[in-house]
């Protein structure tokens, strides 16, 4: 066990190695000169010479990558142009909002579709199967920001149980801001619910159908104990893997709908970043969600030896 955690732990130091690289490239590699885009066609060269100095971006490339992974490995995002505070912490004052959201989409979703998607295999072929199978892709195909403003339409603007938009004002307390959040959690939840169910339903045929299985219906054990003790046990790999996966993908792609509620999240702020250059801050949110997502695969890796002690082998 300790030798496979042990090659986990070093494809996240790779992985995250080449994300790092990867982002200090790409910034180096935008057309123009990086300082004089975030200042903007009004600035004086004083000002982008000054902005290039304090960015190093007038020292040579490999000063400036070693530089650049030194800060990274303490922390340090660098600075936002627009904020003039510390990348890190305009992250983190935005990080609430997607936090929960992200958090509340992924619940929904899994409490929707698997055990639809168990009902739906140990059902294969008949109508509740179909219907599974088609509703699945009836999700899956909405677009969340349709969505979102349908939610908003009938179940705030018409019958006014939940807010329209926002994140309730500042002195608002956890529940009314967690309120705000019920119809965009909603709405990714049912939308990514279509991928966890169609994977839960692949996933329990082919355990259906094993010998183990035949063998404790043979047995005399109840169909229920039959479904979740044994054959949703030997399935959970691939649907945690899928779940695992939906969650790293949420914390990135809530963006859209994020901007439909005008939550104050990082998917906002990273628009606002594009349409300010603030780079600092683009290359910072890359690096943060790159790293979630790392620990997100990582956890995943850690989750099948609780399941299936057989992985590291």
């Amino acid at each position: 066990m300790a030798i496979y955690i042990a090659k986990r732990l070093l494809g996240v130091v790779v992985v995250m190695l080449l994300v790092l690289t990867t982002v200090f490239i790409i910034v180096r590699l935008a057309p123009g000169d990086p300082a004089a885009l975030m200042l903007g066609p009004q600035a004086t060269a004083a000002a982008i010479a000054d902005l290039r100095g304090r960015m190093g971006l007038d020292e040579p490339i490999v000063v400036q990558y070693l530089s650049y992974m030194g800060q990274m490995l303490q922390g340090d995002l660098g600075e936002s142009i627009f904020f003039h505070e510390p990348v890190l912490d305009v992250i983190a004052s935005r990080a609430e909002p997607t936090t929960f959201l992200t958090f509340f989409s992924i619940l929904i979703g899994v409490i929707i579709a698997l055990p639809v998607g168990i009902l739906a295999a140990y059902r294969r072929g008949g109508l509740f199967d179909q219907g599974a199978l088609s509703t699945a892709m009836l999700a899956a195909s909405v677009p969340s920001f349709w969505l979102g403003l349908m939610f908003q339409q009938y179940l705030a603007t018409q019958t006014g149980w939940f807010p329209v938009s926002g994140y309730g004002a500042p002195n608002a307390s956890f529940l009314e801001r967690m309120r705000c959040l019920v119809l965009p959690s909603i709405v990714l939840g049912i939308v990514n619910s279509a991928l966890i169910l169609r994977f839960s339903r692949a996933a329990m045929l082919d355990v259906l159908s094993d010998d183990y299985v035949r063998t404790a219906r043979a047995k005399g054990m109840s169909e229920r104990r039959v479904v979740i003790r044994h054959a949703l046990k030997n399935a959970m790999i691939p649907i945690i893997t899928v779940i695992g996966l939906t969650f790293a993908l949420l914390v990135a792609g809530a963006i859209v709908t994020e901007r439909v509620f005008n939550l104050p999240g990082v998917g906002s702020l990273v628009v606002g970043a594009v349409l300010r250059r603030d780079y600092p801050v683009i290359q910072g949110v890359l690096v943060v969600v790159a790293g979630i997502y790392v620990l997100i695969n990582f956890l995943t890796d850690m989750l099948y030896l609780a399941i299936d002690p057989r992985v590291k082998y």
